[in-house]
This record gives structure tokens, C-alpha cells and sequence, in this order.
């Protein structure tokens, strides 16, 4: 969005803004759930409901993100869905927020996006897969009549035989702190401690990298913060 564009906006001269814009309005100015529901009446739009998944961001929790400026960090819902990112983040990881809609979540990528699995060493895809589709499965389980995660199933049972077969396995795990290892394709491989906050509606997370100090990845991504998004980035999510 153009300067000019949200001056239009601001002067009522501007096209009418679509569902999407409104929603990335309300993200970059930081509004309350209540005042992004105010914005969207201003422009006669009826407000994503409440009893859905939100996918508006706290500005607390964005405050949070945007100090955290010597780690990766993100926020994103319990269904995969990329929220928000900080720069080096983006830096690991690819810029989520600038692909279409669909691209932006993680499960979905990870299955159906050859160039989304670059990111993990080989050896490590199956143990990263199995962790996708158990969380997904916890998910489902806890919001049984959510149209959402019971969709992203049912697709990706369609689309993906990987993960159709780890579905049928039945396994299921809450997604909790582990460690983790990132192929970056100029820095190389990063082992990361991966912390995850939770909100109060347990429905965003708040997914934090951190490299042990003294250790080779901790230089890594010391070097990555200093290179940051020149034309390194990689392809996967």
C-alpha cells in the first residue's frame, strides 16, 4: 500500500478497500479487536466473526515481535497460518506474508510446495513431517465442528500421499518446544532451539528461534542478522 493510496483512504477519495486491506489496515496500525470492528463498519463491512479463528494480531503481541530483533520469530495460528513475521525471520525463512493467500501457511507448504522443503536438511524431513501432521491432528481434535483445520485435512489427504499415510497412523501431539535444524542456502545448516508462546484463546503462537551461544550456529545466525534479506532468501517457509 502507497502512501498516497492510504491518504485517499484517510480523505474518503480512495476506491472502497477491499476484506483484505482492511485487515492488513487494522495489523499495521496496530488496532484492538474493537477497533479493527469499528474500521470495518466505517467501510460497511460486517467484521470477521469472533467465534472464528482470529486471525488479527494483538498489538501487545506485536510489540513483543518487534523487539525481538537478534532472533527469528513469528506468529502464527494453530492451524499453520503466518500471521506476522519479524526481519530476521524473514531472513531464514522467506518473506510468508508476500505470497498469495494460500501460500502463507506452513502444513499446507510444507506438503505441496517442493521448494517449502528445502528449508529442512533431507534426513530430517520425516521427523518434521510426522510433528506437522500430529499437531494438525490435536488441532482437529480440540475444535472438532471448526470448519478450518477439518478443510486443511481434507485437502491435503487429497493432494499429498505423505500426508495422507501419516494421517492414517493416528498419531497426535501438542506442538511444544523442540529443536530444530535450518537449511539457509548462503549461511547453511542453523540447529535452533524453537520456543513456542501461546496466547489466552490458545489459537496464535508466538514461534521463537534462538542458537545456543558459542556454538557454530549462533555465528550463523549472527551473520545472517548482519546480512539480513540481501537477495539471500530462501524458497521455503
Amino acid at each position: 500500500m502507497s502512501v498516497d493510496y492510504y491518504t485517499r483512504l484517510e480523505q474518503s477519495r480512495g476506491p472502497r478497500p477491499s476484506r483484505q486491506m482492511l485487515t492488513a489496515l487494522a495489523r499495521a496500525l496496530r488496532l484492538t479487536e474493537d477497533e479493527r470492528d469499528h474500521l470495518f463498519h466505517l467501510t460497511d463491512e460486517q467484521p470477521p466473526r469472533r467465534e472464528e479463528t482470529s486471525t488479527h494480531v494483538r498489538p501487545g503481541l506485536l510489540l513483543v515481535l518487534d523487539r525481538l530483533h537478534d532472533t527469528p520469530a513469528m506468529v502464527v495460528t494453530d492451524c499453520g497460518e503466518v500471521l506476522a513475521q519479524n526481519a530476521l525471520s524473514r531472513a531464514l525463512s522467506g518473506d510468508v506474508l508476500a505470497r498469495p493467500p494460500r501460500g502463507r501457511n506452513m502444513i499446507r507448504r510444507f506438503f505441496l510446495d517442493p521448494a517449502a522443503q528445502e528449508l529442512f536438511p533431507p534426513e530430517d524431513r520425516p521427523e518434521r513431517a510426522r510433528e506437522q501432521v500430529a499437531g494438525l491432528r490435536a488441532v482437529a481434535s480440540a475444535r472438532p465442528t471448526d470448519s478450518e483445520p477439518a478443510a486443511l485435512v481434507a485437502e491435503l489427504r487429497a493432494t499429498s500421499e505423505e500426508f495422507a499415510r501419516l494421517w492414517d497412523e493416528h498419531e497426535v501431539a501438542v506442538r511444544r518446544a523442540s529443536t530444530k535444524r535450518f537449511r539457509h542456502p548462503a549461511i547453511g545448516i542453523l540447529e535452533l532451539e524453537c520456543e513456542i508462546l501461546v496466547n489466552s484463546d490458545h489459537n496464535q503462537q508466538l514461534v521463537i528461534h534462538t542458537a545456543r551461544p558459542g556454538t557454530e550456529s549462533y555465528e550463523r545466525l549472527q551473520l545472517l542478522r548482519v546480512v539480513g534479506l540481501q537477495d539471500l532468501t530462501p524458497t521455503g517457509s
